[in-house]
């Protein structure tokens, strides 16, 4: 049942269910009478047994600093609606959000590419530095704090409110303030730190997108005493998943706050690498010593070029039948193999040619392969519980797909990864010939990319609400063909095994289409 906040000026606030809970208070749904609105309203705990006077004035610090945020207008921090006082707690209403946060896509779908990350971290620190701009700070920048939005916005939350701003001590009525793994050094030796702890917790929450786990703990089973005595004496983990984000992760994890770059410096970086860049940063790290950044060198037309870090396991792509010069561990140069020119596709082609029965029926765990049936610009072979599709894409302006040219294909497939962005959206999703014969409520993922499918590839998962496998699709460029592969699998034990199949029927169907052009 839904109750008010009481007879108060809050009273136009109806709370109807919580949202979260945590060791600063509980995150409620409520519904804005006044202006006929659902909001998220945070009710703040203060420690039971304070002398009045000091509860008091804790409760004060908390609205100050909630009204000081609320004054900040950014689309990366979460709005601030009101802040009031009712039963000697604070609360705080803000902007409701729909999507999940970082924590929740880390856990559902693995480790981030590291382009994503990049584009997440950039928007992130824009929110900071507006933030830190105004003399306010938020002490824990952390993958639950970080809400990717159905509408592709990437947002801050519970800013400013986790911790007073003059407030020194690490911990009070023995809880700990911030998240262990994520609370900058000089905060966990008690210093109040600046907007480079901000910085280090931001770095840290990126590492733990990227490589799936945090750079100060490594499973569940480490005591927080024991994550904050290796952060306060132990270099972080190398990175193994980063690609050309490694080194920046490190550079922004130093120890010492004022051998960290500052804001602007890893803005550029991030937005490089979210871009598709390697900027390279060397040499070795030293306290007080700020890296000498290079670029990787310039692309001449006809190919791309792409710097790799060995153990970011990131593969290598070209446009063109040309040779593409890579760095191995050793820094020496060594030669890729080249790709095949792409086909120009000119004429409608049977895209249930683009795969073998025998591929089709591995890739459905079928003995006797399903014959494909096809539509006016796709195919689709299906089994109960499984299924595959593969169709060609069009934009508007192209009453056929294949009537693309080179450039307007190019066009669509950024379109379409626009479209997907970064972030994760509610969808609808029903196949019948696999047994889903109504609309299911899904997840659908945001772009990841996809090496080594056409030209150019990404690919989006689709999930259920609580993270069950359904489907994975994979969207690539060959040539000037735009297509669509999806692969569902009802029976699969994980999301990252149906993504997977994906990619490898998108490349195989890649491959066969060559020989259709």
């Amino acid at each position: 049942m839904a109750e008010s906040l009481g007879e108060t000026p809050a009273s136009r606030y109806h709370l109807l269910r919580p949202l979260g809970s945590g060791g600063m208070g509980t995150v409620w749904l409520a519904r804005d009478d006044l202006l006929d609105r659902e909001v998220a309203v945070k009710e703040l705990r203060v420690p039971d047994g304070l002398p009045e006077r000091e509860r008091a004035e804790r409760v004060a610090r908390v609205m100050r600093e909630a009204e000081v945020t609320a004054r900040i207008r950014h689309p990366g921090i979460v709005a601030v609606h009101d802040v009031l006082v009712h039963d000697g707690r604070p609360w705080i209403v803000m902007e409701l959000l729909h999507g999940r946060d970082l924590s929740k896509e880390i856990a559902t779908y693995g480790p981030v590419p590291p382009p994503l990350v990049a584009d997440i971290g950039a928007r992130v620190l824009e929110a900071l530095s507006e933030a830190h701009s105004r003399g306010v700070q938020h002490r824990d920048v952390k993958p639950g704090n970080v809400f990717l939005t159905e509408g592709g916005r990437v947002v801050l939350t519970d800013f400013g409110i986790a911790r007073p701003a003059d407030q020194t001590a690490l911990t009070e009525a023995g809880l700990l303030v911030g998240s262990p793994g994520f609370i900058a050094p000089e905060r966990l030796s008690g210093d109040p730190g600046g907007p480079a702890a901000d910085l280090w917790s931001l770095a840290a929450t990126l590492y733990t997108a990227v490589e799936g786990v945090s750079p100060y703990r490594s499973s569940p089973q480490e005591s927080n005493a024991e994550v904050i005595a290796a952060t306060l004496t132990r270099d972080p983990r190398p990175p193994h998943l980063a690609g050309p984000l490694g080194p920046l992760l490190t550079w922004m994890l130093a120890r010492d706050p004022a051998a960290r770059p500052d804001a602007a410096t890893t803005l550029d970086l991030l937005r490089r690498i979210a871009a598709g860049g390697a900027p390279e940063i060397s040499p070795e790290i030293r306290p007080k010593t700020a890296p000498k950044i290079k670029e990787a060198p310039a692309c001449r037309p006809g190919a791309r070029r792409t710097r790799i870090m060995v153990m970011a396991a990131v593969a290598v792509v070209a446009v063109a039948a040309t040779a593409v010069v890579v760095l191995d561990d050793g820094g020496e140069e060594a030669v890729a193999r080249p790709r095949p020119v792409s086909p120009t596709f000119d004429r409608k082609v049977d895209l249930c040619r683009a795969l073998t029965p025998d591929q089709v029926g591995r890739l459905l765990g079928a003995t006797t392969p399903p014959k494909g049936r096809a539509s006016d610009d796709g195919c689709q072979w299906t089994v109960t519980g499984a299924g595959l599709t593969l169709a060609a894409e069009t934009d508007s302006d192209t009453p056929e797909p294949w009537s693309l040219t080179l450039e307007s294909a190019r066009t669509l497939m950024s379109g379409l990864r626009r479209q997907y962005g970064s972030a994760p959206r509610d969808g609808n999703w029903i196949w019948y010939e696999i047994g889903v014969d109504r609309k299911v409520p899904v997840i659908v993922s945001g772009a990841r990319p996809a090496a080594d499918v056409g030209d150019e590839a990404f690919t989006a998962d689709i999930t259920e609400p609580g993270g069950g496998a359904q489907a994975s699709e994979v969207y690539f460029r060959l040539g000037d063909l735009v297509a669509r592969l999806q692969y569902a699998d009802l029976d699969a034990g994980s999301m990252a095994d149906v993504r997977r199949r994906a990619v490898e029927a998108a490349e195989l169907a890649a491959e066969g289409l060559r020989g259709l052009a």
